[in-house]
């Protein structure tokens, strides 16, 4: 049989079984689902698109997880076993938190059956699955773990007592990663009863289980194999010991103490020689052990110094010892780094500076355990040259916690804090003899220098944010002086490719410190930077990228750039060669630090870059098309965006029909991500279209009316992530071409309807719902949506009755008052008098007078301003019927909407309603700030001072009813809103009648 008739009969079982709701737990399904399974790991993607398009379009159904748990428990197929691990993982990751307004994405029958079986199953399945359900269970447990999953940790517990390590080390890696989170959540009664309930439960076995493996370690202390498996173990419950300790110190552990510090400082002196590794680069279970519990005794020694008193001394002395002892190579960085950072810890705290005060100990800490972890070694050359990715995430982005030379930088910081003085003076002589090594024989000695720009660097810097680089500096270091004699030099040499790592230490340099080196040797440096463009090293050229990003950014007297556009006239030219042709290097074809100085650069340059536009933009088109192939660097394609929207915005202020050239350059790339519909792109693409619809004048292209029907797919709104962009879009299309939707595409009002019916059911989106509502409202002709007004009043009354929370409330508010400012005061009041008869009294009465103080924003309350001025004085019945006992509430409602602040208290239970907390899998939103859209005023034409408008249409109304509005106004409307309302009609030179 042929490869194509295969695929039809595949294809037809998936059909059938896309079809029923339910899949059973059959062969047949098994055997469908290995099938689809082995096509995911096709490196075709024509094959292993639609099979994980297929795969993602049945995880709705019943038995969908099961299945893929039989198949990991019976498989025959290791790698099916690993495949299905991993997309049961990912399946609980998109779908196991249910979300309010959303469809429960997985039966109650499939969670009961997971929660009873899955614990079991990672622990009898070997080490790779096993990581993968552990992890499953940890997000399983972060959403219902402990109320909908109280059993969860007796069952774990009770493996405690199995004996068999396999199971107990699957129990302590899935402890560890339901726990770790405790690390880093903030105090709340619900945490902390949480934590209580697992102390209680766990906190014994686990001391339990500690002492146990401890004298199984010294039984097997000549079992190389059993060791290993036992020293697993300790590092798990070391890594459990840190999460429980983490929030406060619990009883249990205060009254056993005893118990795990004299283990932990046992451990931290312990030397096995059959734990030794020869690998020089990972790490082994003896190192990871011993990082653990220097974390740990830090963790005390900060939080529990009191407590912890009676042990610390000899911790210092074990840790001082292992640092002293410890050699270079790579795999003992993090128990370097880890010990270095509980001397750090320690060295801060006022009760133990004592320990720290003799000139002798601080010499020996600066010489032993400083300066030899600050050199640049073999393994950081290594990396600076061929993982500069890695380098470059640990040097700037201070993810090298876990580096030596981090650490080290860290306890200079540490010691300065009591010993500024003697530890500058301390290292000076250090900095002055590495140069002058330095000096004797630059090309050998060039990593003294390095040493040396490091300490300085350490020793200078109090305290810095990513921001701002340095924000405090230490006096005793001359910096500016160190800047013109030691790093200039080395950037101003002809060639850009010699030193590389002195040539990153100078840039870094002027990066860290731009707050303290003055504007004009700023200036110096950025024909310097922009020349380093060009330097073939990643990191150099992405170090320069970065500076010049930053300088851009400084911001100078008055809130604008330190450094201005005229200052940036004469390098205009070779600064924009130079970042796109940095772009070409080897390594560098998605460098986020370079397409991060090409957006900031356009931001700076402004109307200085349009000559260069056709270039650059037909170069930004060209990347565009080539990363959506496979979009992998979410930072570089935010920037790479970002700098296609400045280049539209810059040259069409300058000239607006350019937009045009825009449209031809983009649409085919823009077409071609839709179509493959690349998910990652597609809430971007709908911003910059929405960016370029609105540039034009009165009128929609052809181009974009093609487009209109295909934006009301419900496919496209199932994503959140699209949602904004695409509500942005439609309310683009409504205010340049409501005409032409009208005539040409009336057929689509319902499809328009539609979606809003869809935003405003979610408490998540209802507010995108109005935004639409209202500009079909403002823009459409009235007679094109006369049919379905009072269906979208019912709509909206429903939704009110079944769920009113504050958004939408403001949101129901500035939407009628915009109709009624569109379609007029009677209007609004008949159509809801004729969903119900007295319902425009309800609503008033209910709603618009106790509700409109919380409306906020300087536009939605002039829009309501208006819309109640006219209920007030264009509203017939208001004067003359049953609803006239509330003109006078109602007319003091808006004098406090102009004269009080704004009510912004939320009700309690609403307090967890969170927009963007939209978990997972799907591509989130992310706005591009450079297609911002500029604020809208409906009413601004009309009205341009509301409290006059208010004043004039009372007047107006009391000619035509002499004398009854000032009898209302002074039997019932109170004091001080009168004295208000009088203020308003002197400034509109206006009297009652």
């Amino acid at each position: 049989m042929g490869r194509g008739a295969q695929e039809g009969i595949c294809t037809a079982a998936f059909r059938r079984w896309l079809d029923s709701a339910v899949m059973e737990l059959s062969d047949a399904n098994l055997q469908t689902l290995t099938e689809y399974l082995k096509k995911t790991l096709d490196p075709d993607p024509s094959i292993r698109r639609p099979a994980e398009k297929f795969l993602e379009s049945v995880e709705g159904n019943q038995n969908y997880p099961l299945l893929l748990l039989t198949l990991l428990e019976k498989s025959q197929d290791n790698v099916i076993k690993v495949c299905a691990s991993v997309t049961f993982k990912n399946y609980i990751k998109r779908n196991w938190r249910i979300i309010e307004d959303e469809p429960n994405k997985i039966c109650e029958t499939d969670r009961i059956a997971i929660k009873g079986n899955i614990v079991h199953l990672m622990l009898s399945s070997p080490e790779q699955i096993q990581k993968q359900l552990s992890d499953a269970i940890s997000i399983i447990g972060r959403e219902d773990f402990p109320q909908k999953w109280p059993d969860l940790l007796t069952e774990m517990v009770n493996r405690f007592q199995s004996g068999d390590f396999h199971v107990i080390n699957g129990v302590l890696r899935t402890a560890h990663s339901l726990f770790k989170r405790y690390r880093h959540e903030f105090k709340s009664n619900e945490l902390w009863t949480e934590i209580k309930l697992v102390l209680d439960a766990f906190a014994q076995p686990l001391t339990n289980l500690f002492k146990a493996t401890i004298e199984l370690c010294s039984t097997h202390a000549n079992d190389a194999s059993a060791l290993k498996v036992l020293f697993s173990s300790l590092i798990q419950i070391a890594k459990l010991f840190y999460s429980l300790n983490f929030q406060d110190l619990p009883e249990f552990f205060e009254d056993h103490m005893e118990t795990w510090m004299t283990n932990f400082h046992s451990l931290l002196t312990l030397d096995n020689k059959l734990l030794q590794t020869d690998d020089e680069e990972e790490a082994g279970l003896l190192e990871l052990l011993k990082s653990q519990i220097c974390d740990n005794a830090a963790l005390y020694a900060q939080k529990y110094d009191e407590e912890f008193q009676p042990y610390l001394p000899r911790f210092v002395t074990a840790i001082w010892n292992l640092l002293v002892t410890t050699g270079q190579e790579v795999k003992y960085d993090l128990l370097v780094s880890n010990a270095i950072q509980f001397l750090a810890s320690v060295c801060e705290r006022p009760h133990y500076k004592h320990l720290f005060e003799d000139q002798n100990t601080l010499t020996s800490i600066c010489e032993k355990v400083i300066v030899p972890n600050m050199e640049f070694r073999a393994a950081d050359e290594e990396a600076f040259e061929d993982n500069s990715e890695e380098y470059i995430r640990r040097d700037l982005e201070g993810s090298d916690i876990d580096t030596r030379r981090r650490a080290a930088c860290d306890l200079v910081r540490g010691l300065c804090k009591f010993f500024e003085g003697p530890v500058t003076g301390i290292f000076s002589g250090y900095v002055n003899s590495m140069l002058q090594e330095y000096a004797k024989n630059p090309s050998v000695n060039w990593k003294h220098k390095d040493a040396a720009i490091y300490l300085v660097t350490s020793l200078a810097s109090k305290a810095q944010t990513q921001k701002h680089g340095i924000t405090q500096a230490n006096e005793l270091v001359n910096l500016t002086e160190f800047f013109v004699n030691h790093i200039q030099p080395d950037l101003k040499s002809a060639n850009v490719n010699e030193f590389p790592v002195l040539k990153a230490d100078g840039i870094k340099y002027i990066m860290i410190f731009r707050n303290q080196v003055p504007k004009e040797q700023l200036l110096v440096s950025i024909p310097l930077l922009i020349n380093h463009l060009q330097a073939e090293s990643i990191v150099v050229h992405t170090y320069a990228a970065h500076a010049l990003e930053r300088l851009f950014t400084m911001r100078g007297t008055n809130n604008a750039t330190l450094i201005t556009a005229a200052e940036m006239v004469p390098f205009v030219e070779v600064l924009l060669t130079n970042l796109f042709k940095a772009l070409t290097f080897p390594g560098s074809s998605e460098n986020e630090y370079i397409m991060k100085a090409i957006m900031r650069s356009f931001s700076l340059l402004q109307e200085a870059i349009i000559p260069y536009i056709p270039s650059l933009i037909a170069q930004l088109t060209q990347k565009l098309l080539a990363v959506s192939k496979n979009p992998s660097k979410p930072h570089f394609n935010h920037y790479m965006f970002e700098s296609i929207c400045l280049s539209i915005r810059i040259t069409c202020k300058a000239n607006p029909a350019a937009v045009g050239s825009f449209e031809e350059a983009l649409f085919m790339v823009f077409t071609e991500i839709l179509q493959n519909d690349v998910q990652e792109f597609i809430p971007y693409v709908f911003q910059v279209m929405s960016l370029l619809l609105e540039m034009h004048k009165n009128d929609i292209p052809s181009s974009y009316m093609a487009l209109f029907p295909h934006l009301l797919q419900p496919v496209l709104w199932e994503r959140t992530g699209n949602i904004p962009p695409l509500v942005r879009l439609l309310q683009a299309y409504l205010e340049k071409g409501a005409n032409t939707i009208a005539s040409a595409a009336a057929d689509k009002i319902p499809g328009l309807l539609g979606v809003f019916q869809k935003l405003i059911a979610s408490k998540a989106n209802d507010h995108q719902g109005f935004y639409l509502l209202n500009s079909i409202i403002e823009h459409m002709p009235p007679e094109s949506v006369d049919q379905y007004r009072k269906q979208i009043f019912i709509l909206l009354f429903q939704r009110l009755q079944n769920s009113k929370t504050t958004k939408f409330i403001k949101s129901f508010l500035v939407f009628i008052n915009l109709y009624c400012v569109k379609y007029g005061a009677l209007a609004l009041q008949e159509i809801f008098d004729s969903i119900q008869p007295k319902m425009f009294g309800m609503v008033l009465e209910k709603i618009i007078i106790p509700e409109i103080q919380k409306v906020s924003g300087q536009v939605e309350k002039k829009i309501c301003a208006v819309g109640i001025t006219k209920i007030l004085t264009e509203c017939p019945p208001m004067m003359d019927t049953e609803y006239t006992k509330l003109w006078i509430p109602l007319l003091q409602a808006l004098i406090g909407l102009f004269e009080l602040p704004e009510d912004d208290t939320i009700p309690d239970e609403e307090h967890f309603i969170d927009i963007e907390d939209t978990p997972g899998y799907q591509t989130a939103f992310s706005q591009l700030a450079f297609a911002g859209k500029k604020e809208h005023d409906p009413v601004g034409q009309m009205v341009n001072n509301p409290k006059i408008h208010l004043a004039q249409s009372l007047h107006k109304l009391s000619t035509a009813c002499p004398g009854r509005v000032p009898s209302m106004l002074s039997t019932s409307l109170n004091a001080e809103a009168l004295q208000y309302l009088q203020g308003y009609l002197q400034a509109a030179s206006v009297t009652l009648l």
